[in-house]
């Protein structure tokens, strides 16, 4: 592992173009959001729920649990709905003959509602503060970013009116010259399409664009365009450190950088731009 010094900032790969950024887009839940924390934990109880229900299988809970959630954990980026449609899949495996999959996806998000509805209420009036619910340092970041003049985009595979509702909450939504999210019609929208969108409305090289995530979608389909990857490996639970699972996988997709959250923000963003060469050492601070 090599880190810049006096941080917890890993340099994956030291040879990206840095100095020429113009564009950022962002993830939102795990990236800079964290009212959706514990989603999985929504989202994979339900799934073994629904294969015990609709299908004949002699499954334990314990292995329909490690079925779901290598797919669940594989698709975690793209569109909830591409989640459902391989629950589809694998009720029809099982012999089971599936409903719509939205009609999973509501059952789903009905019941992460139930998780998450206090933290949503208590941002909107006002018992929770908005930094709360924020990635440590995301603020700090987007104003950062923003007095240097680079536009900024949000990405996110929740549906896009929950994101664009909890932006809003977080009061992070000003920042952003586009937030995109998961429509019913999921074929016409991904968020490789909004890259691609950005990267050729405004006539980009893939070193003036940066993308920040905690999934491998996002990270992936920044390195397809050229672009410098920053993996968020964050622990959402406990708002600081690494969590491994995400750092893994992180690389795995191709991220240049990987960080724990954004407090060491000022340091990072010197370092995209060009404005600080120090060498990365074997060991954090």
């Amino acid at each position: 592992m090599r880190f810049l010094p006096g941080t917890h900032i890993e340099i994956i790969r030291d040879d990206i173009p840095r100095g020429h950024i113009r564009f950022a887009l962002f993830d939102f839940d795990g990236t800079l959001s964290l009212i959706r924390e514990g989603w999985q934990q929504v989202m994979v109880p339900m799934m073994v729920e629904v294969l015990q229900r609709e299908t004949n299988t002699t499954e334990t809970p314990e292995e329909l649990t490690q079925v779901v959630r290598e797919y669940v954990d594989r698709l975690t980026g793209k569109q909830t709905i591409y989640q459902m449609i391989q629950l589809c899949e694998e009720i029809e495996k099982r012999g089971g003959k599936p409903r719509d999959p939205l009609e999973y996806k509501w059952e789903y998000l009905a019941r992460l509602w139930e998780r998450i509805k206090h933290r949503v209420e208590g941002l909107k009036n006002g018992t929770i503060h908005p930094d709360d619910m924020l990635v440590p340092g995301s603020r700090d970041l987007l104003e950062n970013l923003k007095r240097r003049g680079v536009r900024m985009y949000l990405a996110s595979g929740t549906d896009e009116i929950y994101v664009l509702d909890e932006a809003a909450a977080l009061k992070i939504d000003g920042y952003f010259e586009g937030i995109y999210g998961a429509i019913d019609d999921y074929k016409r929208f991904s968020k490789a399409m909004v890259i691609q969108h950005i990267i050729q409305a405004h006539s980009l090289s893939g070193r003036e664009f940066v993308g920040f995530g905690d999934g491998f979608v996002e990270i992936e389909n920044t390195k397809a365009v050229g672009g410098i990857a920053v993996g968020v490996a964050s622990d959402e639970v406990r708002k600081e450190g690494i969590n491994e699972w995400k750092r893994n996988r992180l690389i795995g997709a191709g991220a240049d950088i990987i960080i724990p959250e954004f407090r060491e923000q000022e340091r990072l963003v010197a370092y995209l731009f060009g404005e600080w060469d120090g060498q990365p050492s074997g060991l954090p601070r």
